[in-house]
This record gives C-alpha cells, sequence and structure tokens, in this order.
C-alpha cells in the first residue's frame, strides 16, 4: 500500500466544455479510518455527464478547491467499520482520487458481492448506476412492455448501451438509436444489435428518426433533449412515453433548445414524459443484479465500456467523455 493519495480538485468553473485548466491532481497522506470506517484503494472510477452540472456549483454542486466526488469501485486496505472487512471490493461515492474513506450503508457505500464471471468493470456499468438508470427508466419509468419499439438517443454512450441489452432481453420489437459519428452508428448496428442507428450530424434528427422508424416508436429513452426530444414526440405512437435521462445537448452552454416545439402533441397523442433519476431507484439494484448477472455470465451480454488507464488520466477520460470519445461508459483504472 503506498503512502500517497492523489485527488482531483475543480480549480475553475468551467465555462461551455471543461478544460484540464480547470482542475489540478493534488496530493496527500493515505488517510487512516476513524471508528466505524474504512479506507479503500480505489480500482475503478466512473466519469458522468451528470458531474458537468455540479461543476457550475450552487446547491449540491461541486465545492472549488476539494475533492470531487464520482462513483468508485475500490478495495478495503484498512478498516474500523464492522460491516467492511480489509480486502472487500466496495462500490461508493468517493471517486475522482486513489483513495476514499467510507462508512458502510452510508451514501450508496455498499459491499459488492463475488460473482464469479463478471467482469469488475460491470459495477461502474451495466451493473452500476448507468445500468441501474436504464432499467429503471425501462421497467418503472417507461413500464416498457415486449414487443414495443424503441429509440434510445446518445444510444453509444454508458446509459444508451445498458439501455438497448435490458430492452432486448425484456422483447423489444425494433431498437433505434442516435449517435455523434459513422463509426459509433455501425457500433450499435453490427455490434450491440440495433435495428437501425443515425449520426445526427448527418441532418435533421426529425427527417432521420423518421427514416429509421417508419411507423413510429413506443418508448424513447433520451439523454440529449433538444432536438432529440422533439423529434421523439413526433415520432411517439398514441399513448407513447419519454423517460428524460439526461440533456446532453445542454450541458456545456450549448444554445440548442431543451423544451421542444411541438410539445402539445403530448396533448394530443396522450403521451407521458417522466423524469428519471437514479437516486430514487436504488432499491432495484438486486433486482438489477439477479436479472443481468446469468446474461453476464453467458456472454449474451457485454460490458460496453472505454477503460483509459491511469489516474493521471481521469480530467482527461472526463472531458473526452463530454467529447463523445467513449464507447459505452467510460472508466478511469487508477493503477495503483
Amino acid at each position: 500500500m503506498t503512502d500517497t493519495a492523489r485527488y482531483v480538485h475543480l480549480t475553475a468553473r468551467p465555462t461551455g466544455f471543461p478544460t484540464a485548466a480547470d482542475f489540478t491532481y493534488v496530493e496527500g497522506p493515505v488517510p487512516s479510518p476513524a471508528a466505524g470506517t474504512a479506507v479503500v484503494e480505489n480500482l475503478l472510477l466512473s466519469v458522468d455527464p451528470y458531474h458537468r452540472g455540479l461543476m457550475d456549483g450552487g446547491e449540491g454542486g461541486f465545492a472549488l478547491g476539494a475533492p470531487l466526488e464520482g462513483r468508485a469501485v475500490g478495495r478495503v486496505v484498512a478498516s474500523r467499520d464492522p460491516g467492511l472487512a480489509e480486502g472487500d471490493l466496495v462500490f461508493h461515492r468517493g471517486g475522482w482520487r486513489t483513495h476514499a474513506v467510507v462508512s458502510s450503508g452510508a451514501d450508496g457505500t455498499r459491499r459488492l458481492r463475488n460473482r464469479e464471471g463478471v467482469p469488475l468493470e460491470a459495477y461502474l456499468s451495466i451493473l452500476g448506476g448507468t445500468g441501474l438508470t436504464a432499467y429503471a427508466a425501462l421497467t418503472r419509468t417507461a413500464r416498457f412492455e415486449k414487443g414495443e419499439d424503441l429509440f434510445v438517443s446518445a444510444a453509444a454512450g454508458g446509459v444508451g448501451t445498458a439501455t438497448a441489452h435490458i430492452a432486448r432481453l425484456l422483447g423489444a420489437g425494433r431498437i433505434v438509436g442516435s449517435a455523434g459519428s459513422a463509426a459509433k452508428v455501425r457500433h450499435l448496428t453490427e455490434r450491440l444489435g440495433f435495428d437501425a442507428a443515425f449520426d445526427y450530424h448527418d441532418g435533421p434528427v426529425g427527417e432521420q428518426l423518421a427514416a429509421a422508424a417508419p411507423d413510429g416508436i413506443d418508448v424513447y429513452v433520451d439523454n440529449v433533449g433538444g432536438d432529440h426530444l422533439e423529434a421523439a414526440i413526433d415520432a411517439l405512437r398514441e399513448f407513447g412515453r419519454v423517460a428524460w435521462v439526461g440533456a446532453l445537448s445542454t450541458y456545456n452552454g450549448d444554445r440548442s433548445p431543451a423544451a421542444p416545439r411541438n410539445l402539445f402533441e403530448v396533448v394530443h397523442k396522450s403521451l407521458r414524459v417522466e423524469g428519471v433519476l437514479v437516486r430514487h431507484h436504488t432499491n432495484l439494484q438486486d433486482e438489477l443484479e439477479e436479472f443481468l448477472v446469468p446474461h453476464l455470465r453467458n456472454g449474451s451480454v457485454t460490458v460496453d465500456a472505454t477503460v483509459m488507464d491511469g489516474f493521471d488520466r481521469t480530467v482527461d477520460a472526463f472531458v473526452g467523455m463530454l467529447h463523445g470519445e467513449n464507447t459505452g461508459k467510460m472508466l478511469v483504472r487508477t493503477g495503483v
């Protein structure tokens, strides 16, 4: 065990897309556990789109000059917590650092089950917050049913790929996705089993969605907002549902409208639009794992992730993710 811990601090409020100049890497001694806590040496870190909004400050936002937070998986190296033993693998929210002090059961901290054949990356992707978001969006928010047709935006990202895997297991009819490059479109159709996909840079989203789903859709899982949501409202059939997860089109100062211009179609077609916050669905974690683990073990579901090696790549991974450089979930392998 090293004597030095490293942290990422936010040192400036980003304007538009964050850059490396908005962050700094800080070193300090590895913390010692107080009574009721344990020290975890992080193995994998998650960088997520929602972190961008927290960097603007305000209530619940990231403070300047302090360690950031994020989902992480690590191994307990010292413990005074009766619920955590040295050597345990732990999921927690003390990311953006090499070492974290955690308490069992606090802020979502939990000891990971020993599931043979399941890669560690799964616990920060399809079995982590992204997978749980997708599962809740489909099974609770949209109440997705066998045979229904689905559209997913940002479909090559973490939530998007998880949504497609889960929807297919639930018996989806046609699955259509949007992505930000031709390579990602090929990945969706050739590797992930999408029935159709398009690059939103190639033309108006509404026109491309209409061509990819000429008979309409039943459910839209929205990770983008703006023109994607507007297009989906036009494509949705009567009594269609929107599970609104995120609005990537607005996170970095983009002027794309968050609100579509065809909102009255929600009334005209009796649509339902509902937001999805994963923190409201943590009670589904065991259900998610029981549903997916057999498929991860037999290979019918894969872990879709882009992994950068080295803690000093954390900021690069985050900025790259916001620019769409990842396929699947963006993770950092700390290398400590």
